[in-house]
């Protein structure tokens, strides 16, 4: 299902874009990466094009990011107040690895990206390695955490940090549910 225009994501191409190249990456390395089109990528980041969710998907694998972060509007807005409230409706609500993520971000600086994960699978998912930090704490249920290959059991009220460049995953140990919030270094 393609994602509706919308000139409320006019920033999602130089968004895309701006990743890309922070990663040192070229179009054409980026379609052989996500195993899209070049000619796409470029109409994309030009603003000619909407991708479908499993386009952001792959993308955002390719950069070595999520959905959720790619759909984050994250652009320094110096209009913006310097407090601002996320009530439990609000936010930017997608995929998140193998279960769902909501940005929780008011416009405004920030050199940070808090996200809420909720999820319940008990399968390992990929390795995921990014150049970012990353912080997480546990908020219900309980998960495993493998951080460069040892695996470490956290519970409500556990918490840990990931330096940028260290190999990490989690799952429910038992597929119950879980919920977490992570907070990421904002990678744009």
């Amino acid at each position: 299902m393609a994602a509706e225009p919308s000139t409320g994501v006019d920033w999602l191409g130089p968004r895309v874009r701006a990743l890309r190249t922070q990663r040192g990456l070229t179009l054409v390395q980026l379609a052989a990466l996500s195993d899209l089109s070049h000619p796409f990528l470029s109409q994309l980041e030009r603003g000619l094009a909407r991708p479908s969710m499993a386009s952001l998907e792959k993308i955002a694998a390719a950069l070595a990011t999520s959905v959720v972060e790619l759909l984050t509007d994250d652009r320094l807005d110096a209009a913006s107040p310097s407090v601002g409230i996320v009530r439990a409706a609000d936010g930017v609500v997608g995929p998140f690895g193998s279960g769902l993520g909501r940005a929780l971000v008011v416009g405004g600086r920030h050199p940070f990206l808090p996200i809420e994960y909720t999820g319940d699978t008990a399968v390992w998912g990929e390795v995921v390695v990014h150049a970012e930090d990353e912080f997480l704490h546990v908020i219900d249920g309980r998960i495993e955490l493998e951080l460069d290959g040892v695996v470490h059991t956290l519970g409500p009220r556990d918490s840990a940090y990931t330096s940028g460049g260290a190999g990490h995953r989690w799952r429910s140990p038992d597929g119950r549910p879980y919920r977490l919030i992570l907070v990421k270094e904002s990678n744009v």
